[in-house]
């Protein structure tokens, strides 16, 4: 864990969050307040997701899509 004074940390920022990539980081105020910078990871979409090969044409998919569209009115 490394701990900085605001003043070091504002100073040295990109390396503080370099580090905070793989331990805990405190940053202490003046006044005795104390916070921690944490690494969130960055989290994955749900629509990320791999494509697939067919031999459907782009007309076959809009087809599709009318007539699925058709058949709930």
């Amino acid at each position: 864990m490394k701990v900085y004074t605001y003043s070091e940390a504002r100073q040295r920022l990109s390396e503080v969050l370099d580090i905070a990539r793989k331990e805990k980081v405190i940053i202490k105020r003046r006044k005795g307040e104390t916070f921690s910078i944490i690494y969130k990871k960055p989290t994955k979409s749900p629509f990320d997701v791999p494509g697939i090969n067919t031999k459907a044409t782009t007309k076959d998919i809009l087809d599709a899509i009318r007539e699925s569209r058709s058949r709930g009115s």
